[in-house]
């Protein structure tokens, strides 16, 4: 049975020193099915002592979305993560843990 997911758009737009979006082709959109949801865990996780707000949720969307790739390619010997899928798994797990309750 497959496991739920939620359905992502994340979108990239770098902001001129003005503060404004920049202008013509410059923001980066893609999707992502992820197993978890990123807005309770958001929502569940503590505030990190050393991290901003805006830090604290890269830092926890970034490892979910690591987490799902690697997740996705486990049964696949010869994708480039799976060398690596051991020592990813240690460390987001650790960072896993920044988030859980205090």
């Amino acid at each position: 049975m497959a496991s739920p997911s939620t359905r992502y758009r994340l979108t990239v737009t770098p902001i001129e020193k003005d503060g404004l979006p920049c202008s013509g082709r410059c923001t980066i959109e893609m999707e992502h099915r992820a197993q978890r949801d990123w807005m309770r865990l958001l929502e569940c996780a503590p505030r990190l002592a050393g991290f901003s707000g805006d830090e604290r949720a890269a830092v926890l969307i970034a490892a979910q979305i690591l987490r799902d790739v690697v997740q996705r390619h486990v049964d696949e010997p010869n994708h480039p993560l799976a060398a690596h899928a051991a020592t990813l798994n240690t460390a987001l797990d650790a960072l896993d843990s920044l988030h859980g309750p205090a």
